[in-house]
C-alpha cells in the first residue's frame, strides 16, 4: 500500500493558504510549502509567506530554512520534502503539499531521479554569472531557443532560474528537459494522492493578484527588499530572481521608476498565474477545483475533498 499525500495547489493568490489550514485542522495534517521563495528567511511580504499567528497551530514545513544568499532548487526541495514526508508519516499525520511550484510537486508525487543532473555546478555558476550581466536574461533565453525550443516557448525569458535549469539540464545529459518531463509525467505517483489544483474566475484573479501586489507595498515591500541589499544580497542570486523582488530592486538601482516596477510585478504576475495553470492543465493525476461551481466558499470545497480523500482511502 503507498502512503497518503495531499497536494493542493493552484495559480497565485487563488487562495491555497486559507483552504489549506482548514483542511490540515479537518484531517490531522501538517503542511510542506512547495514554494520556491518561501524557503528564504527575511523575504516574507514578496513571497506572501504565512506568518506564525497565522498558521493556527498547524505545523508547517519548508519554510525559512534557508538565507537569501542560498541556492535553491528542485534537487535540494525534493530531498528535504521527502525528510518532512517521513517526519510527518512517523508523527501519524497526513503530509499536505500547498504551493504553486508545479515542477517542485511532480518531482516528489512522481519520485523523479535527478540523480545525473547533480555532478557539475561549474556550468550553472556560469550562467548565473551570465545572467547577472546587462541583458543577460535575454542571452539566456536565446540559448536555451537553441537548444530546447520547446521549453523556451513554455518558460519567461525573465525566469531566468528555470531557464538556467534548463540549459544545465541540457548540458549534462543531451537531453531536453522539456523530453524529459514529458516522459516524467509517464511515470506512476509515488504515492496515494489526492492532487487537488484550486482555480477561480480569471478576472477574479487577475483583480486579487492586483489586490494583493498593492497591499504588500502598503505592507513594506520596498523597505524589505532595500534591507535584503544591506545584508548583501544582489542581482543574479537565485533569491532575487522572485517576483516582486527583481523589479523593487530595479527601482532601488533608478533603473525603473516605482510605478513602473509596481506595474509589471502586477503584469508578469498574472503571466506567472497563467503559465502555472498550464502546467497543471497538463498533469494527468489533478482534481479541479473551480471555485465558482462551489459558490466560492472554501467550506463547501473542503466538504468536496474530503469526500474524495475517503473515495481514494486517505481517511
Amino acid at each position: 500500500m503507498k502512503q497518503p499525500l495531499v497536494i493542493l495547489t493552484g495559480p497565485t493568490a487563488v487562495g491555497k493558504t486559507k483552504l489549506s489550514i482548514l483542511l490540515a485542522k479537518a484531517v490531522g495534517g501538517e503542511i510542506i510549502s512547495a514554494d520556491s521563495m518561501q524557503v528564504y528567511r527575511h523575504m516574507d511580504i514578496g513571497s506572501a509567506k504565512i506568518m506564525k499567528e497565522e498558521q493556527q497551530g498547524v505545523p508547517h514545513h519548508m519554510i525559512d530554512v534557508l538565507e537569501p544568499s542560498e541556492d535553491f532548487n528542485v534537487v535540494y526541495f525534493q530531498q528535504k520534502c521527502r525528510e518532512c514526508i517521513e517526519e510527518i508519516y512517523a508523527a501519524g499525520h497526513i503530509p499536505i503539499l500547498t504551493g504553486g511550484t508545479g515542477f517542485y510537486i511532480q518531482a516528489v508525487l512522481y519520485d523523479i531521479d535527478f540523480t545525473k543532473n547533480e555532478a557539475d555546478s561549474s556550468y550553472r555558476h556560469a550562467m548565473e554569472q551570465l545572467a547577472g550581466g546587462e541583458g543577460g536574461a535575454g542571452k539566456l533565453h536565446a540559448l536555451l531557443m537553441e537548444v530546447d525550443p520547446a521549453s523556451a516557448q513554455t518558460i519567461h525569458g525573465n525566469n531566468t532560474k528555470r531557464v538556467i535549469r534548463a540549459l544545465e539540464y541540457y548540458h549534462l545529459t543531451g537531453e531536453q528537459i522539456s523530453q524529459h518531463n514529458e516522459t516524467q509525467r509517464g511515470r506512476a505517483p509515488a504515492y496515494n494522492a489526492c492532487y487537488f489544483v484550486l482555480n477561480d474566475d480569471r478576472d477574479k484573479l487577475y483583480a486579487r493578484i492586483d489586490e494583493r501586489v498593492d497591499n504588500m507595498l502598503e505592507a513594506g515591500l520596498v523597505e524589505e527588499v532595500q534591507t535584503l541589499v544591506t545584508l548583501g544580497c544582489r542581482r543574479g542570486q537565485v533569491s532575487m530572481q522572485g517576483l516582486g523582488y527583481k523589479e523593487i530592486l530595479s527601482y532601488l538601482e533608478g533603473e525603473l521608476s516605482l510605478e513602473e516596477a509596481v506595474r509589471l510585478i502586477k503584469r508578469d504576475t498574472r503571466h506567472f498565474a497563467k503559465r502555472q495553470l498550464t502546467w497543471f492543465r497538463r498533469e494527468r493525476d489533478v482534481l479541479w477545483l473551480d471555485r465558482q461551481l462551489y459558490g466560492g466558499s472554501e467550506e463547501v470545497i473542503l466538504a468536496h475533498m474530503l469526500q474524495t480523500m475517503r473515495e481514494n482511502g486517505i481517511l
